[in-house]
């Protein structure tokens, strides 16, 4: 392996943004992912860059497959708006209005 590799860049430690639950939804910048462990703001925190997440959304948005998602990160749920929001990936399957949660692939920059 070359000398200068450092990771896959699956996961990725970063300093956590804000409070995050394992589980959640961290933006830093570009970087969009999953927390895989609990961390304090600031602190470090593993998060998955890849894959596919069901994640809590706007009970009335409903989601066509392939849709866009994208993350209201004021009320931590994912939306069809993207105006203010930040774009998370895409759907895997149809989310009816009215369901609590959507499942999206992750973006890869």
């Amino acid at each position: 392996m070359a000398r200068n590799f450092i990771q896959a860049g699956d996961n990725l430690t970063i300093p956590a943004p804000a409070s995050v639950l394992s589980g959640g939804v961290v933006i830093a910048g570009d970087i969009r992912g999953i927390a895989l462990i609990d961390a304090a703001a600031g602190a470090p925190v593993d998060v998955s860059v890849v894959g596919c997440w069901e994640l809590p959304k706007v009970a009335a948005n409903a989601f066509t497959l392939g849709a866009k998602v994208y993350w209201n990160a004021t009320d931590s749920l994912a939306t069809t708006t993207a105006s203010g929001n930040t774009l998370l990936g895409y759907t895997i399957e149809a989310a009816p209005a009215d369901t609590a949660a959507v499942k999206v692939r992750l973006l890869t920059a």
